[in-house]
């Protein structure tokens, strides 16, 4: 299944990927040197070397697998919302002004101003146009916005 991802969101996948198969090097390391202290069963430096070097191997193929799924979506267009763009909206209850970003799903991250392409809001907001109003099923109701910006 196809994903779709920002190019600078595949640049940092790419770039942990890297770091991470650098860090494999570091963590071998590690064992041997926790090997090279006899009992094992008893060996807690072991252990946690071990445990790093799942960690980071589960890491390594979980960026493969999203590297090699993803789809790069350019932002060639500002009249309409799609994935890459940045939107302001305004919400209508309280004309409070929220921005954030439309993301890949595995590129979201709330605290940033990103969210999901397959987020409510991110698809209530797909193909719209400044000036559009948008409504949206949330766990506290329904908000409604107005898209003001695209960039």
């Amino acid at each position: 299944m196809v994903s779709f991802i920002t190019k600078n969101g595949l640049q940092e996948f790419e770039k942990e990927m890297e770091e991470r198969i650098e860090k494999r090097k570091k963590i071998a390391k590690s064992i041997k040197i926790a090997k090279d202290q006899g009992d094992l069963s008893e060996n807690a430096e072991y252990s946690a070397a071990k445990g790093q070097q799942a960690e980071n191997e589960r890491r390594i193929n979980w960026l493969k697998n999203i590297i090699k799924k993803s789809q790069v979506v350019e932002n060639s267009t500002k009249d309409k919302v799609v994935v890459g763009c940045f939107v302001e909206l305004k919400k209508i209850a309280n004309n409070n002004l929220v921005s954030f970003q439309i993301v890949g799903t595995h590129e979201t991250n709330p605290i940033l101003g990103k969210i999901s392409c397959e987020s409510p809001l991110g698809k209530a907001l797909s193909g719209k146009s400044v000036g559009d109003q948008i409504e949206v099923e949330t766990p506290q109701g329904k908000d409604e916005y107005i898209l003001r910006k695209i960039s």
